[in-house]
């Protein structure tokens, strides 16, 4: 059996490789090489990238086999997110790869601006020796801004505070509770530039908060402050920043991104690069050894997790998240359930309730929605089913889904139950359990009808009038046939009424047998299921 093919787009470190590990064909291809790169998609599961390989429409359109779109970095700008989405493609990068070589900059400016260090530096390289020419300013007992208090921003209030800066911030998420943990004060964003000698924006670019420090902020500030972007160009206005530097309104900048970058000739950007009070680096957030081997690691581990089919933490376009480890046996059940509802169903599915009754619903278990999902549409859809499309599959059928948690469970620690009404009228629940030490997935409930067996790759389902002899009917004619019962469990509610067998077999058997059994046991349900594996 072939290896799974993996396309390395970019330089990526030697730690990345290992991490991929020996089951997969590692290629390499010059992503910025547009015909190279289209070429060598047509064949790729997964394609690993940082920022200079576009992975637009027509690259995705190029892959036919591709599964994962694994992004080394944080930034995903170079990555069409919406079409990897469906066309059932994960995307994933690593978002906290680079946060504590992001924090480290954005000290490194702060502490360049305070003191002057590479004004000074270019004038002792040139020779001269201008002391008083250079003299800067104190952090200790000054006020840090920090716009945007998320991971990297709650490193820098921690290293910074080591200085003896008081540190203020400003973030419409994050609670009083959280920043009193960081010891930071949280104030409005007028307030912050109002009060603080360094301010430092660490948000996503969104069309909200791009060029959300303009002139009116910028007018805000101190004429003694510093203002410092390391995030993301475009949040703080160039065109206004130059203004505001030029007139004096502030001290000065530190820029490590631009809205282009490199920055353009006789763009705004080139202006500011000449200013003297503007320190500048060539968007070094993630550039040390250490981010680019933690986000090499971080992808490759999240490749691996993709092409065996399991949820991936670090997918940008898939609800998940870490997954405890509690749930993550579930996912494989629910997922089998799925397709044995699937098998089920007598007509399309209009609306579906995922159930977690037990302990489990003391965890987050919104992994296992999508997994129901995905085994709903892995064998009735002729595209390919993931993680990632099956939202949007049941979406686009306009079928209702919720995921609903009760503590309670009477006979099991945990019952995960797929109930779903279908289009004829009628409803249909498949229930399920992990049972013992070694977790195994059982089937324990058809709509009202308890059972316990093992879920495996082959089962036959019926339902019929419960009458002496049927047990002996279709043994004798799956006898006959070679076919192997490897387990069989018969519910009822009461003798004479229906009843319900469900046979494990171990091999799929031919539709015209099937057929000829079920009218000889005249059974209203008579359904071969077979489990697709992920």
């Amino acid at each position: 059996m072939s290896k799974p093919i993996v396309l390395i787009a970019e330089e990526l470190s030697p730690a990345t490789i290992e991490a991929l590990g020996p089951d997969f064909d590692v290629r390499n291809v010059d992503g910025t090489d547009r015909p190279a790169l289209l070429a060598a998609l047509a064949d790729a599961q997964a394609v690993l990238v940082r920022s200079a390989t576009k992975v637009d429409a027509e690259a995705i359109a190029a892959a036919p086999k591709l599964k994962v779109i694994a992004r080394a970095g944080v930034g995903l700008d170079n990555v069409d997110i919406k079409t990897a989405t469906s066309a059932g493609v994960m995307v994933v990068n690593a978002p906290t790869s680079n946060i504590i070589s992001a924090a480290e900059l954005t000290v490194g400016h702060i502490l360049s601006l305070a003191r002057r260090i590479p004004a000074a530096h270019a004038s002792l390289a040139q020779g001269q020796w201008k002391r008083s020419a250079y003299t800067g300013t104190e952090l200790y007992e000054k006020t840090l801004g920090i716009i945007g208090l998320g991971r990297i921003g709650a490193l820098i209030a921690a290293r910074m505070q080591a200085f003896g800066v008081k540190v203020v911030a400003y973030d419409p998420y994050v609670t009083s509770a959280r920043a009193q943990q960081l010891g930071v004060q949280l104030l409005t964003l007028d307030e912050l530039l109002a009060e603080s000698d360094f301010v430092t924006i660490h948000m996503p670019k969104t069309p909200e908060t791009t060029g959300m420090i303009g002139t009116e902020q910028l007018k805000a500030m101190k004429p003694t402050a510093f203002v410092i972007n390391v995030a993301r160009g475009g949040l703080i206005d160039e065109g206004q920043l130059l203004e505001a530097l030029r007139a004096g309104e502030i001290a000065g900048a530190g820029l490590d991104v631009f809205t282009n970058e490199p920055p353009l000739e006789g763009s705004v950007a080139r202006e500011l690069l000449s200013l003297p009070n503007v320190v500048v680096t060539p968007h070094l957030g993630a550039s040390t050894d250490e981010a680019q081997e933690k986000a090499g690691v971080s992808v490759a581990r999240s490749v691996r997790l993709a092409l065996d089919g399991e949820l991936v933490p670090d997918a940008v376009n898939v609800a998940g998240g870490i997954i405890d480890p509690y749930v993550r046996p579930g996912i494989a059940l629910v997922e089998k359930l799925g397709q044995i509802f699937s098998a089920l169903a007598s007509s399309p599915l209009t609306s579906v309730d995922v159930e977690v009754h037990g302990e489990l619903s003391e965890y987050d278990v919104s992994v296992l929605k999508l997994a129901a999902l995905k085994g709903l549409f892995t064998n009735i859809v002729s595209e390919s089913v993931s993680y990632v499309n099956a939202p949007l599959l049941a979406e686009q059928r306009g079928i209702n889904v919720r995921l609903l948690t009760d503590a309670d469970s009477a006979e099991y620690r945990n019952v995960i139950t797929i109930r779903g009404a279908l289009s004829d009228s009628t409803q249909l629940s498949v229930s399920g359990t992990l049972t013992g030490p070694k977790q195994v997935e059982k089937l324990i409930g058809i709509n009202d009808y308890a059972l316990e067996l093992p879920i495996e790759k082959q089962h036959i389902v019926m339902l019929y009038t419960d009458r002496p002899g049927i047990v002996a009917i279709y043994g004798q004619r799956f006898g006959d046939a070679g076919v192997n019962i490897a387990g069989m469990q018969i519910a009822r509610r009461e003798a004479g009424g229906e009843a319900l067998s469900v046979l494990t077999v171990d091999s799929r058997i031919d539709d015209a047998l099937l057929e000829s059994v079920r009218s000889e046991i005249d059974a209203s349900v008579f359904q071969q299921i077979e489990i697709t594996e992920a």
